[in-house]
């Protein structure tokens, strides 16, 4: 095997291209419908925020390794991770899958591998992509090999987890999960588990609904400890000092195209089954407008109040803002006809402030969305000095309670 095709770009098909060229023992053709992404590719540019990833790419594209283009090639493997987004009925969108399959056909030949690794649900790879690789003529199982490999990597830390996590390797039968196998084996250090492809869909939801349940319970139980006067963040920390408990913790939603869209797949899949599923699902999507309804009552009486938002992407210290719960904050909140600013310093776009200070300028109430990293450095004093009204309020128990208080500050934390 010396040459593979990677279609999609994107946040994993990108470092898992880089990856595989260098190794130096193949050809990556990468491909991509978005023209900007291919030309940055071509010259040795990411349009990816990731560590390593940007020098990865700039080295194999110097080194011939890697090559970046509008259409795809013949190869020896074809590796399809495109964009599974939802729709707004919470279906899964599969026409990028679709799509990638289709142009694939006239490309294949005998003895090729096509491995899946877009998140789908399950039954995919059988129902949904073998009958388009069949309009090739050849044989599926035994002229073309195909597997479900999915991704299961921490943006942040893609490179790193791509070579040292397990990896799941589901076949449609057992050559094409020993073919994936070896294939992956030329960079992964961690252990690799053969299943059937279906399987390794459905593992893959399960992953990432298993957090999703959790974060659920957790919210929840932040919405009881506000009512009864808890501190939901000093409950859990001492309920998980049992040895068989690990609650996760509360926050004003859950973003990013795995865990917030993952769990669809499953309840569209099974809808009378998938109950506790759906209702996390819907615990998690609701919090976003109780933040906002939190923020709402803490600013009554106040005339043509200003709110700060600090942290716009979904997760700490990514600038990857994909089904972003602060950006549903923010709309929320301008639809109450609120002055809305907002700062991250992950970002820069048009429609944020550019820097702390302006986002600050005569704020009545701050919000801390994100637990970025620069903003546990936050100086009372100084924010004090900026803002019109000293509020605070912490939805990711951040911020050193005492201190802002010393400061004058009055802080609200979520689920307390």
């Amino acid at each position: 095997m010396k040459t593979i095709c990677v279609i999609g770009l994107g946040y994993i098909g990108l470092p898992t291209a880089a990856m595989f060229a260098s190794t130096g023992k193949f050809r990556v053709i990468g491909v991509d419908i978005n023209g900007n992404t291919v030309e940055a590719i071509q010259n040795g540019q990411t349009h990816l925020h990731e560590p390593c990833l940007g020098e990865k790419v700039a080295r194999c594209v110097t080194q011939g390794t890697l090559v970046a283009q509008s259409e795809p090639a013949p190869a020896d493997a074809f590796i399809i991770a495109v964009p599974t987004p939802i729709t707004s009925d919470k279906q899964a969108d599969l026409s990028y899958v679709k799509a990638s399959a289709e142009t694939l056909v006239p490309f294949l030949k005998p003895n090729n591998l096509v491995i899946l690794e877009s998140t789908v649900p399950p039954r995919t790879t059988q129902d949904i992509l073998i009958p388009i690789l069949a309009k090739s003529g050849l044989e599926i199982g035994r002229q073309i090999l195909v597997a479900h490999c999915p991704e299961r990597v921490l943006p942040g830390r893609i490179c790193y987890e791509m070579e040292h996590n397990s990896r799941i390797i589901g076949g449609i039968n057992d050559i094409s999960a020993q073919r994936t196998k070896q294939l992956y084996a030329t960079f992964v250090k961690g252990e690799m588990y053969l299943t059937d492809a279906t399987s390794a869909e459905m593992a893959k939801l399960m992953e990432n609904t298993y957090r999703d349940v959790n974060i659920a319970l957790a919210n929840e139980l932040a919405r009881i400890s506000n009512k009864l006067g808890v501190n939901v963040w000093e409950a859990i920390a001492m309920a998980n000092k049992h040895p068989r408990v690990n609650l996760h913790l509360p926050g004003p939603g859950v973003g990013g195209h795995c865990i917030a869209v993952d769990p669809w797949f499953i309840v569209e899949k099974a809808p009378q089954e998938a109950r506790l599923i759906r209702l996390a699902r819907e615990i998690n999507d609701s919090m976003p407008s109780h933040v906002a309804l939190t923020i709402k009552q803490e600013l009554e009486g106040i005339a043509s109040p200003k709110v700060t938002l600090l942290g716009m992407t979904y997760k700490a210290n990514v600038n990857d803002c994909r089904e972003s719960p602060s950006l549903k904050v923010k709309n929320i909140l301008e639809s109450f006809s609120f002055q809305v600013a907002a700062y991250d310093p992950m970002l820069r776009t048009a429609n944020m402030a550019s820097t702390l200070e302006e986002a600050l300028a005569g704020s009545d109430l701050v919000v801390i969305l994100v637990n970025h990293d620069a903003f546990a450095s936050l100086d009372p004093a100084k924010v004090a000095s900026l803002v019109r009204n000293r509020t605070v309020f912490d939805t990711k128990n951040m911020l050193e309670a005492a201190a802002w208080e010393k400061a004058g500050f009055k802080v609200i934390k979520l689920g307390c």
